[in-house]
């Protein structure tokens, strides 16, 4: 059973791990394995709670929503939010899809399907700099340099995969608020019904499930920054509430009756217009002018061609690190730089992630970077066509056309043609459905 098992869930793009009434592992996939720094022959027969709480005893007795729990004992299949250790003791918000799984003798086990909710650090947020010195970016970060001293919350806008979560903690490493703690929330990842226990915490009891105390991110991050990236994901009856909180420092757990107070730096991220979400009554006003104190705009990779080299070799050396060394030649440059890169900087890693698997004398030509075929209205199809009042090298059309060469090469699978642009399933949906793609 258990070889069939395995074999099951390799096949998931997510950790998925499986799990017995006794909180032990039975089996785990490599993404599982990877992300706690072991082997599966090592991993099974060991306690969940010991692998990713780093606890010696189950999550639901500190306070947690446990699915094993919810599984074993009330026979629900939950989904909840959970701050997992890697094997390095770094947290990591995880979003954990519960699923019931029976063996050949009726056996149930847990399966655990994990979503993390921090943008991936990658190869430049981690180390925490800002690679380039274009006049397009030059400035950008001239001004994030500034805004960081400020005490006033900060918007960031740019396109997906410029680097808004690098240039956050860029901001919070220069902030009076450095010594506190970074906290990263993706809102578009959180399930609605959790939105607000995440932010704000609950107590034992505040609803079905809720078996003990937990604090929000709000109270993790009191000295510190918290980073809301994709704000404009925020439930329109949530932002209410966070407003609130945004003007008085003050906030309640779930179900709880004590005020309770936070001392920390706002920094927001979005891909959007806020100001169109506002005028379609997606975002409030108020709350737009709270997160928007200063506002500082990302330049897209397409505007930034001088940085290239500098970015790729830096990006270069984070992939390799100590095992090697590994260029781009002449011509690997001048394609990179010919480019649009509507994945942006997320999208370059991507590429010489691969390149660097086709390094041969530790040089990478323009044959190994395998870019996507170059955009071109003679090579626009019926299915790739602009829409309509849109000229053929359009942001909108290229866009459109490079989804729909993703689509094609994943045989439309959306998790994986999300998962290489960088963002969300669900905002891949609100661009297929607005480029009428299927």
């Amino acid at each position: 059973m258990m070889i069939k098992l395995q074999s099951l869930i390799d096949t998931h793009e997510q950790a998925f791990v499986v799990i017995d009434r006794d909180y032990r592992i039975v089996a785990a996939n490599r993404r599982y394995c990877d992300a706690y720094g072991t082997s599966s022959e090592t991993i099974v027969g060991q306690h969940c709670h010991a692998v990713s709480h780093h606890s010696d005893r189950p999550c639901h007795e500190n306070g947690e929503l446990c699915p094993h729990q919810a599984l074993f004992k009330q026979g629900e299949a939950v989904e909840v939010l959970h701050t997992h250790f890697h094997a390095d003791d770094q947290p990591e918000r995880t979003r954990i899809r519960g699923h019931r799984l029976h063996g050949d003798n009726g056996e149930l086990y847990l399966g655990e399907q994990m979503f993390p909710l921090e943008a991936e650090a990658g190869s430049v947020c981690d180390a925490m700099q800002m690679v380039g010195r274009s006049p397009a970016f030059s400035p950008a970060s001239t001004r994030l340099a500034r805004v960081a001293e400020s005490e006033a919350s900060i918007l960031l806008f740019g396109e997906s995969g410029v680097g808004k979560e690098l240039a956050a903690r860029f901001i919070h490493a220069r902030s009076s608020h450095k010594n506190g703690s970074f906290i990263v929330i993706n809102c578009a990842a959180v399930p609605e019904n959790l939105f607000e226990s995440e932010l704000f915490g609950h107590e034992r009891g505040a609803f079905s499930g809720s078996s003990g105390q937990k604090k929000g991110l709000f109270e993790l991050a009191d000295g510190g920054t918290l980073f809301l990236d994709e704000v404009g994901e925020i439930p329109l009856h949530l932002q209410a509430k966070l407003l609130r909180v945004l003007e008085t420092g003050e906030f309640r757990r779930v179900g709880g009756t004590h005020t309770l107070t936070a001392n920390v730096r706002l920094v927001s991220a979005t891909n959007r217009r806020l100001l169109d979400e506002v005028d379609t009554k997606r975002f409030r006003l108020d709350l737009y002018y709270r997160v928007a104190g200063i506002d500082v705009t990302l330049p897209p990779l397409r505007e930034r061609t001088e940085d290239m080299p500098e970015l790729a070799a830096y990006i270069l050396k984070r992939l390799i690190g100590s095992q090697g060394s590994c260029r781009l030649d002449a011509g690997a440059i001048a394609a990179l730089r010919a480019y649009d890169f509507p994945g942006n900087v997320r999208e370059l890693r991507n590429l010489l992630q691969k390149a660097v698997l086709n390094c041969r004398d530790g040089v990478i030509s323009a044959a190994d970077l395998q870019l996507p075929v170059a955009y071109a209205p003679a090579a626009q199809t019926a299915h790739t066509a602009p829409l309509q009042g849109e000229s053929p090298q359009s942001l909108p059309a290229l866009e459109r056309a490079h989804i729909q060469r993703l689509l094609d090469t994943h045989q439309g699978h959306r998790a994986r043609v999300a998962a290489v642009l960088g963002i969300t399933e669900r905002t891949l949906y609100r661009k297929l459905k607005h480029y009428g793609l299927s």
